[in-house]
């Protein structure tokens, strides 16, 4: 059986009634083949090659994306179609900080309106280039990460400070009373 955004949108509104995001965790039904969807690496959805506009329809297929792997699917108590996702489903687009040192708690609101909190369970990476480039982001929820976006990352680098980690100074950020490093002190200087 052939999956269609139509079906798909169904079951997902079904599932958010009760104002919460659906269980897919405990879905497992059986492959249907890919969508022609995709998600970029500026949050944008696709479907068929054009963009999805109307931001309402992103939240909802967002609440039912699931990854296995590094593979990515919306799934349904009876569907589960393949899409593409070319860096991470989400973009977390504004953060806001409170409290200072490892008291801080950094909050995350991403492209489709999730909020999470920067902690153990949702940590901040950072990942370089070739060229040394920084991708910093931050775990939203089941394996499903938000790359944080140019304008967010310069902030949390505002409010950075510098902790010892394993005898090295890194240069990091606190929240949730985890220190998630960015780089070493000493390459802040070159």
């Amino acid at each position: 059986m052939k999956a269609s955004p139509e079906s798909l949108m169904a079951a997902a509104k079904a599932a958010q009634k009760e104002g919460k995001l659906p269980p897919v965790h405990l879905w497992t039904p059986d492959f249907c083949g890919d969508l022609d969807m995709e998600i970029r690496r500026d949050g944008t959805w696709f479907y068929m090659g054009t963009p999805i506009g109307r931001p309402a329809l992103v939240k909802l297929f967002s609440s039912i994306l699931k990854r296995e792997g590094d593979n990515y699917f919306l799934v349904t108590p009876v569907e589960k179609v393949g899409i593409r996702v070319v860096d991470a489903p989400f973009v977390a687009v504004d953060m806001d900080a409170a409290g200072d040192g490892a008291n801080q708690v950094i909050r995350f609101t991403t492209q489709v309106g999730d909020v999470v909190i920067a902690d153990a369970d949702n940590p901040i990476r950072v990942t370089r280039d070739a060229e040394g480039q920084p991708s910093p982001y931050v775990m939203v929820r089941a394996r499903l990460e938000a790359l944080i976006d140019r304008k967010t990352f310069y902030r949390l680098v505002d409010i950075g400070v510098t902790q010892d980690v394993d005898g090295i100074e890194m240069f990091g950020i606190w929240s949730g009373g985890e220190f998630f490093a960015i780089i070493e002190a000493a390459e802040l200087e070159t």
